[in-house]
């Protein structure tokens, strides 16, 4: 199975957020715990702090097997600078993709400082995944209203509208042919509705892991184990947890 949502340790950044130290080894770690083949890594303190640093972090942390890990670098839309340091992510540092977070790095998606940087983000044939699910700033609809700006950049929900916003999200995936859905942290009444009406090859899967205060990520495998009881058929679950991920990252895991 492929993890599509995990994060880096958050090493840096002063935040209420916090959690366990932890080396690459350590995380493949859990990764074996919990069967996961494969994991997108997002940047964890670039998100409070967005510099090239956390990105040269992240970029190193992956490193350590590329076959098993694709990392996600981050940029604060409104920084200058922030279109050359997407690029450098995708060129210097071999990145896969780009994560942002509206609510916490404090922007719309609606703005146009966004599209130079989603241009980047296609030219380089990348991924862009966003934060999703809390109102005002990021909820599904105004992130596929940025995907329809952009038709041909793969653009992933990661929260798949949490427990507030997952019919909203369910929606616009449907509605938005380059908008994609990932389960992760929405609540498995929502999830087994998901997988029952959304387009096939939509659908992804992450556990949020990185965040805990235990290296082994305890919660995460939790919530690889909790799949079990979603009553979703094999079809379902092969398609969320091995085919559509590798599809959306082809030639991203070496």
């Amino acid at each position: 199975m492929i993890d599509f949502h995990t994060h880096t340790p958050l090493r840096h950044a002063g935040t209420w957020l916090g959690g366990a130290d932890f080396g690459a080894a350590e995380f493949l770690g859990f990764m074996d715990s919990a069967g996961i083949d494969a994991a997108v890594l997002l940047a964890h303190d670039g998100l409070f702090n967005a510099t090239p640093e956390s990105n040269d972090e992240l970029a190193e942390f992956v490193r350590t097997d590329r076959s098993r890990m694709v990392g996600f670098g981050t940029v604060n839309p409104r920084h200058a600078g922030a279109v050359a340091e997407t690029e450098r992510c995708f060129g210097d540092l071999g990145l896969g993709g780009l994560k942002l977070h509206p609510w916490l790095q404090g922007f719309s998606m609606h703005e146009g400082v966004l599209d130079p940087i989603c241009e980047v983000i296609t030219e380089a044939g990348g991924i862009l995944l966003s934060h999703d699910g809390t109102p005002p700033y990021a909820t599904p609809s105004q992130i596929a209203a940025l995907a329809r700006r952009h038709p041909g950049l793969p653009v992933v929900l990661g929260h798949g509208g949490l427990h507030d916003c997952w019919r909203e999200a369910l929606a616009v995936t449907t509605e938005t042919p380059n908008l994609y859905l990932c389960i992760c942290g929405t609540p498995p009444y929502a999830a087994r509705h998901i997988l029952a009406n959304a387009p096939r090859g939509k659908v992804l899967f992450g556990t949020d892991a990185g965040l805990s205060d235990k290296v082994s990520q305890d919660y995460a495998v939790a919530r690889v184990a909790e799949i079990d009881g979603w009553g979703i058929t094999p079809e379902q679950r092969e398609d969320m947890l091995e085919h559509n991920p590798r599809a959306l990252l082809w030639g991203r895991l070496r």
